[in-house]
């Protein structure tokens, strides 16, 4: 029976496999470790040519011994394998030329001929790619050609660059079944964008990833686009002069730079989801926070974001980063109203204050779960009265607060600590002032980042015998990497301190 059992469990039941099905399954991994398959058996040998995805990277060359599993002993001689990065993947074209090609990725970083890459992309355009991946180092040399933009079957065109590439000219560009651009790193004139938009006519999604341009502005404007994310990394110490937005279909936004100087045109009026990481420059900063001899902020704005901000008033869901706080405060005068928003995502930092949040909660009528990345802030003008959310000033309550509509708060990175300032007490106390002060809410989420189930259970403790509570309803879980408690908080306790108010 033994025996019996240790033949079973050591056949070869992937051989049995039809083809179709075995090169569906090696489609999932890079065509450098598909071809390795080849050394198994006469069967193998040219499986991996079948695959209907082509995934090149020369980091497997530059790199031979980073990552490299125990080889397969092979009697194959050496002098039928590929002896460079470029002999196997012109190899693999040559052998792959009768199979239909749904995509190709290509991962270059080392220095290859230019002429050598622009050939293999014009080869699998020519075959009918679907989806095209490139990964490539920009010591090519050579502006991207203008053939890569004319094609009738691709639908997704990805162009990343190590540094940076340039899109210099485009000749009547037609891409008319495309869902999906992103260009990483990639230096292209205004009008050759616009160009470039124009010939996407069935564009749904757009990535800029530092995105370069010549004339310090930008303008995105598409009829069918559904996703749209703008990102520049903090590098960029410097604001475009004009950024306009005309999309009208647009359901989701990500947006990451620093504040324009004006937002002539923003048309989002489907937009459902946004994240916003808008930061002012350094010399902003300065101004705003450190420009007078008494060390008062300015009375004029440094930047104007308004305009920006009124056209995404529409969204249900938002995400706000810290940096975005401080534009809120210095570069947005008045804060709109967000009459559909119904779910609030905040991140904070211990340097930034809290001093555009009262504005912005009272201008949220139907704001049902708000969210705080952590509960950090910076002590400025706390002690005014709603200036702030936080509980150093007990003489008041903040009216944001309490004519909150809010159901739902969440403390994500609850117990984070940033120097010798914090303090995982002042965390506790400042939950118990939103209990205090939200009357609406049905459920305070705490994601404690601890590994100690003393902790949770003493903060548990705490919130769910805390006597002043405004909401008699409100459900308290407590939830760590290996722990949760729930409780709610007992309605007794809330008559009792209801009568004493």
């Amino acid at each position: 029976m033994s025996s019996k059992r240790l033949n079973l469990g050591s056949k070869d039941y992937i051989s049995g496999l039809p083809d179709c099905l075995i090169t569906h399954i090696l489609s999932f991994i890079s065509t450098k470790e598909a071809a390795s398959t080849s050394v198994l058996a006469k069967r193998w040998r040219y499986l991996f040519a079948l695959t209907p995805n082509l995934d090149f990277n020369d980091s497997i060359y530059l790199n031979p011994g980073k990552g490299r599993r125990k080889k397969i002993p092979s009697t194959r001689k050496k002098s039928k394998t590929p002896t460079s990065f470029v002999d196997f993947v012109d190899r693999a074209l040559v052998l792959h030329r009768n199979v239909p090609l749904n995509r190709f990725s290509l991962k270059c970083k080392g220095v290859i001929h230019p002429a050598i890459v622009i050939g293999w992309l014009l080869k699998v355009l020519e075959r009918g790619v679907l989806d095209l991946d490139l990964d490539i180092s920009s010591e090519m040399g050579c502006p991207l050609p203008s053939e890569m933009f004319v094609s009738e079957t691709l639908v997704r065109l990805k162009i990343g660059v190590r540094d940076v590439i340039t899109i210099d000219k485009v000749n009547d560009v037609f891409l008319p079944n495309i869902k999906s651009l992103c260009l990483d790193y990639v230096m292209v004139k205004k009008c050759v964008f616009r160009e470039l938009l124009s010939g996407c006519q069935a564009l749904e999604e757009l990535v800029l990833n530092n995105l370069f341009e010549f004339m310090g502005s930008c303008y995105v404007s598409h009829n069918t686009l559904k996703r749209l994310v703008v990102r520049r990394s903090r590098t960029f110490d410097e604001n475009h002069k004009s950024v306009s937005f005309s999309t009208p279909d647009l359901v989701y936004l990500d947006y990451s730079d620093t504040i324009a100087d004006k937002y002539p045109k923003v048309e989002f009026s489907s937009l459902v989801e946004a994240r916003l990481d808008l930061r002012m420059t350094k010399d902003q900063i300065m101004k705003a926070k450190f420009s007078n001899d008494d060390r008062s902020p300015p009375e004029e704005m440094v930047g104007n974001a308004t305009n920006f901000l009124k056209g995404i008033c529409n969204v249900q869901i938002l995400y706000l980063s810290d940096d975005t706080l401080e534009v809120l405060t210095y570069c947005c005068k008045p804060i709109p109203a967000f009459n559909n928003l119904i779910h609030l995502t905040i991140k904070t930092d211990p340097d930034v204050a809290w001093e555009s949040l009262p504005a912005l909660l009272k201008n949220c009528p139907k704001l049902e779960t708000l969210v705080f990345e952590g509960l950090h802030h910076k002590f400025a003008n706390c002690w005014e009265e709603d200036k702030c959310l936080c509980n150093l000033w007990m003489a008041y309550i903040s009216t944001c607060l309490s004519s909150s509509p809010v159901k739902v708060l969440k403390i994500l990175k609850f117990g984070e600590i940033f120097g010798d300032d914090e303090d995982i007490v002042e965390q506790i106390k400042q939950v118990q002032h939103f209990l205090e002060t939200m009357p609406n809410l049905e459920q305070l989420v705490l994601y404690y980042e601890t590994s100690f189930d003393e902790d949770v259970n003493e903060v548990s403790a705490q919130l769910q015998w805390h006597p002043k509570v405004a909401s008699p309803k409100c459900k308290i879980t407590v939830i760590s990497d290996n722990h949760c408690l729930s409780s709610t908080v007992p309605c007794s306790v809330v008559r009792k301190w209801g009568r004493l108010l």
